[in-house]
């Protein structure tokens, strides 16, 4: 009887989880439902199988509102229905038009609307929807003789008085108001929630026909949906025969252009992969996904694909990947199995400047019609939580900060606070809006709208209402469209050594760097500042504690970086083998020879797969069972607990002990649900090697590159320094030579105009374009006539220094500009066939100090560009040793003076610590820690130079300095300001980067307890 049920997917309306409200059905025994969330179809298919599983009819459906008024409940009779739904609502969601008071004529739906805003004459799929309380009016209503068109409408909403008090302040959030301004408009009703049918169906005991129309709807409803069978669009080409035709055919000539023609390993996996492929109908797939590649390449795009797909020789033929999974031993069964029921997917990286240009080309290609862009729900988060609800309690903007920003034992104790906290709580998990997925999209075989309604978010490529697990749930492989800096920096790079050199650098050949010495000694030594993956200051130390001076250890490097391998104590033990070889003993000899490469450590998910293989027994399908479902991805704990009886009892089999493979097994579940794929390590490792090949060969375009690309880790200032150091010479911004980005002109480095954060975007982007059109500027005046700039803006550019080929100070053109901009007439601002003289004014000569400059820099980029940092000091002291020095003074205390590049927050058990980033006043780049009790006493200050004092701990190559005291120093009066008070306020304005880590604190290596020697009980 209950046709009108919501879940929290009714965003901020709806209070019940979706197994809490079939949780809820079951306790009163119904046998029928109907999920109609606002707006949506989100639930539809989790419901359909919860539903089933506790034998309830699922029936499915909508309410439609709009601007939060109720217009209508649609439920589809079957497949067809809901797509006319699903059409309908688009269509509204596109042109922005409201929804109509009256639903259009459905063919596969009924419809059903309220006694208030029912139409006069209803179609036969339309009813009125009576509730028990309206029952008693139906006798005088004006409705009385439509009885024969009415039908139950019980509401559910929520299941408790607290809920319905929840519901009342998901509206307030919703509606933005305070909880005492709610309106009996803006909530609903007090009674919507689910009652026994026995107590609710007396209320129409003398309305028969009422009880009767109603289970005619529920038996008329038969919404089936296929589960199993795929939605992706099918075919590339006509059929599945010809789809692997067209496969085999690109297969085998990308085979002859890897392999020649000699390669039988490669050749046997290249007809294992096809066969396999085409019994799982995933040509069409990887056919799709090849033809996205090649309209890349025609458009000269770089692009890298990586993922579990990097696994498949035939990705790696058909040119998706550049990573030879023979070299890698990587295991096509980690991509694609016969065992494996969830679709695979390619994650493929481009430019973020490109990657639009790759979307237009799929939804064009594949028709705007098939092609939608994943959803996801964006939850409530714990700081907004707080916030949101503390708002609608009435609190005043400082203690809704005050909640936002501290734990809960921080909180006040008054009784509103905890009502916010209470409330909170509750919604903790719950959907707060619906969002775009980062790059995951679908391609369907029929219309997209069959499966959801779609919404055009502000980034303008519609989306589907539902996850990407739900995706998966109902038959879709998704492609990942990804978009990453790493790559514009490459392509940027190459674009400007063809451009400032005239070289042409092909750079998609991926073996150019791998084996090259110089590359080699820079990635031992972490001088990698600027390269994809590796620049981070925790990458630049375990390449250095590893000495990583090859592609092979690069990959193991990029994996066991990860926090999850780092948590498992598998990357500390990673680091004593490598470095000590000899001082442990392989667990089992399957160990040896499978992951003699890692020391016999798992440092990638593939191992997961290998040991349960070769140690285990287990075929290699089930081994991606175990490590699935493990990592979470896997959805069912039966499955889970039937791959591990199958292990014990293939270990047992094989003669090997229980003990030892207890313990066997604990490593794989310790590990498992943290690893990383090795596949996405090595196509990681290929474009770090990329990075580092443009570095290392032509450094000053590399950089100017990933300056263009907004960084990487660090913020702009780390890579102007990093372009000095790398041989360029850095200018301020200047309107003759600066571009709206930063420009090169051979070893000249001139900063773009996108950097002064005080200038208007459109008049930066017009400085360059007038300048190509008509010439560069003559003089200030000259500028001023053909640029339509404020007195601010050109002041700016005078602070900048953009004017310095005028020969005039900045104080000679900050009187012309004054005395031009006071008197100009703009309709008088373009270039006369004739120019009139310009006006010669005699100027006063001002004396100005030679740090003005650099305070102006650091007022307009937020660093100094005409000295450095360390200049503008007072102390003329530069520290007792320099960090090249370091790796001498194991076990020593040592002074130094240093600019704070970053700093990264750990939680330890002791509380907080801090590992830090410097530059030495050489410019070389060292680390600090600074643990809870140093901090206490001497804590950061913000960005700046700092003296240091504390203790060198050389750890396998790499030094840190554990800080025992330090002192933030000060810069010299600021020469621009003559009051005190204002003489220190620009030094406030240095940067440092902050990141912060969320996570629980790493375990002791007595937690870990990593064997390094064989067991006595080893088989």
């Amino acid at each position: 009887m209950y046709l009108n049920c919501h879940s929290y997917h009714s965003l901020r309306y709806g209070t019940i989880p979706l197994k809490g409200l079939i949780a809820e059905a079951v306790l009163c025994g119904i046998k029928a439902m109907a999920l109609t969330d606002i707006n949506t179809v989100t639930g539809i298919y989790d419901f359909i199988k919860a539903c089933q599983e506790k034998e309830i009819k699922p029936l499915v459906g909508m309410e439609f509102r709009c601007n939060h008024e109720f217009r209508y409940i649609g439920l589809a009779k079957n497949a067809e229905g809901l797509a006319e739904m699903n059409r309908f609502l688009t269509n509204h969601n596109f042109s922005g038009e409201t929804l109509p008071f009256r639903a259009p004529k459905f063919d596969s739906s009924f419809v059903i609307y309220t006694l208030e805003n029912a139409p006069e004459t209803l179609f036969e799929n339309e009813f009125i929807g009576v509730r028990p309380e309206e029952v008693s009016s139906l006798l005088t209503s004006k409705h009385k003789n439509k009885i024969s068109k009415m039908v139950i409408l019980q509401p559910v909403t929520f299941r408790t008085k607290k809920e319905y008090n929840l519901h009342k302040v998901l509206r307030a959030i919703d509606t933005n108001i305070i909880l005492s301004k709610l309106t009996e408009a803006d909530y609903c009703k007090a009674s919507d929630l689910m009652k026994p049918a026995e107590s609710l169906l007396p209320f129409y005991e003398k309305y028969p026909e009422i009880i009767s129309n109603t289970q005619r709807i529920i038996d008329d409803c038969d919404f089936q949906y296929d589960f199993a069978a795929k939605k992706n669009k099918k075919f590339y080409t006509e059929n599945r025969q010809k789809d692997l035709e067209k496969l085999t055919e690109l297969a085998w000539e990308g085979f002859e252009k890897r392999y020649g023609n000699e390669n039988i390993e490669a050749k046997a996996r290249v007809e294992k992969e096809l066969k396999v492929i085409d019994e799982l109908e995933f040509s069409g797939y990887f056919l799709i996904t090849w033809d996205i590649i090649q309209y890349s390449n025609s458009q000269g795009f770089m692009h890298i694909g990586r993922g579990s797909g990097a696994n498949s020789i035939i990705a790696y033929c058909l040119g998706i990947t550049d990573i030879c999974p023979i070299e890698l031993d990587l295991y096509f069964e980690r991509f694609l199995n016969l065992n494996r029921k969830t679709p695979p997917d390619f994650d493929i990286d481009w430019s973020w400047q490109e990657r639009n240009v790759i979307l237009e080309y799929i939804f064009k290609k594949y028709g705007k019609d098939h092609v939608a862009f994943c959803g996801t729900n964006v939850e409530f988060k714990y700081r907004s939580i707080f916030r949101e609800v503390g708002k609608v309690f009435g609190l005043p903007k400082e203690e809704l900060d005050l909640l936002a920003k501290n734990p809960e034992e921080l909180h006040p104790t008054n009784k509103i606070v905890r009502l916010v906290q209470e409330y909170g709580k509750m919604m903790g998990k719950y959907p707060n809006q619906r969002s775009m997925h980062a790059c995951g999209i679908l391609i369907s075989e029929e219309p997209i709208t069959n499966y959801t309604p779609l919404e055009i978010p502000p980034k303008g490529f519609p989306i589907v209402l539902f996850d990407m697990h739900i995706a998966e749930d109902i038959g879709f492989d998704k492609f990942d469209i990804l978009s990453q800096r790493g790559i514009g920096h490459i392509d940027d790079s190459v674009k400007l050594i063809a451009k400032n050199r005239g070289i042409k650098v092909n750079i998609r050949d991926t073996s150019i760097s791998k084996d090259e010495a110089v590359c080699n000694s820079y990635l031992a030594k972490g001088n990698t500042i600027g390269c994809f993956y590796i620049e981070s200051p925790a990458m630049r130390g375990l390449l250095r504690r590893l000495n990583c001076d090859n592609y092979k250890i690069l990959v193991a490097a990029s994996s066991i970086i990860r926090p999850g391998v780092a948590q498992s104590g598998m990357m500390k033990e990673y680091i004593f083998r490598h470095n000590n070889p000899t001082q442990f003993e392989y667990f089992h000899e399957v160990f040896r020879e499978h992951l003699g490469e890692t020391y016999g450590i798992m440092v990638y998910q593939e191992d997961v797969i290998k040991i349960a293989q070769h140690y285990g027994g287990l075929p290699a399908p089930d081994g991606d069972i175990l490590r699935r479902a493990m990592s979470g991805k896997g959805r069912s704990l039966e499955a889970l607990q039937k791959v591990k009886d199958n292990f014990f009892a293939s270990c047992a089999q094989k003669g090997h002990s229980l003990a030892l493979s207890q313990e066997i097994y604990r490593q794989i579940e310790s590990f498992a649900g943290y690893s990383f794929c090795k596949a996405h390590s090595a196509s990681y490792a290929v474009e770090s090697y990329q990075s580092l090949y443009l570095k290392v060969n032509f450094p000053v375009e590399f950089m100017t590159a990933v300056i263009n690309n907004q960084g990487g880790f660090y913020r702009t200032e780390v890579y102007v320094h990093e372009a000095r150091m790398s041989g360029g010479t850095v200018h301020n911004p200047c309107v003759n030579k600066s571009e709206y980005q930063t420009t090169l002109y051979g070893t000249d480095i001139y900063l773009g105009f996108m950097h002064l954060q005080s200038l208007e975007s459109k008049i930066a982007h017009l400085i360059e374009s007038e300048r190509e059109k008509n010439g560069k500027y003559l003089s200030l005046e000259d500028f001023i006539n053909r640029i339509p700039i404020g007195i601010e803006g050109v002041k700016v550019l005078i602070f900048i220094g953009a004017f310095r080929f005028t020969g005039k100070t900045k104080n000679q053109l900050l009187i012309s500009a004054s005395l031009l901009l006071n008197n100009f007439k703009p309709e008088n601002r373009n270039l006369k066939l004739l120019q009139e003289p310009v006006k010669e004014y005699k100027l006063p000569t001002l004396e100005r100090s030679i740090f003005e400059d650099a305070f102006d820099e650091i007022e307009l980029l937020s660093f100094p560009v005409s000295c450095t940092v360390f200049d503008l000091l007072q102390t003329k002291h530069r520290g007792d040793i320099m960090a090249k020095d370091l790796v001498k003074y194991h076990k020593k205390q040592v002074r130094m003076l240093a600019y704070l590049i970053s700093r990264k927050h750990v939680p330890t058990k002791k509380g907080t610590m801090y590992f830090g980033t410097w530059i030495d006043h050489e410019g070389t780049y060292f680390d600090t820690a600074h643990f809870p009790d140093s901090l206490e006493k001497y804590p950061f200050q913000g960005g700046g130079c700092y003296l240091l004092l504390g203790n060198v701990e050389v750890d396998y190559h790499f030094p840190t300095i554990t800080i025992i005291k330090m002192a933030k120093m000060p810069f010299i009066p600021d020469p621009r300001y003559m009051d005190a008070k204002d003489q220190y306020k620009t030094q406030n304005q240095i940067k440092e980067d902050v990141s912060m880590t969320h996570r629980a604190p790493y375990p002791s290596e007595h937690e870990i307890n990593m064997p390094r020697h064989r067991m006595k009980f080893n088989s």
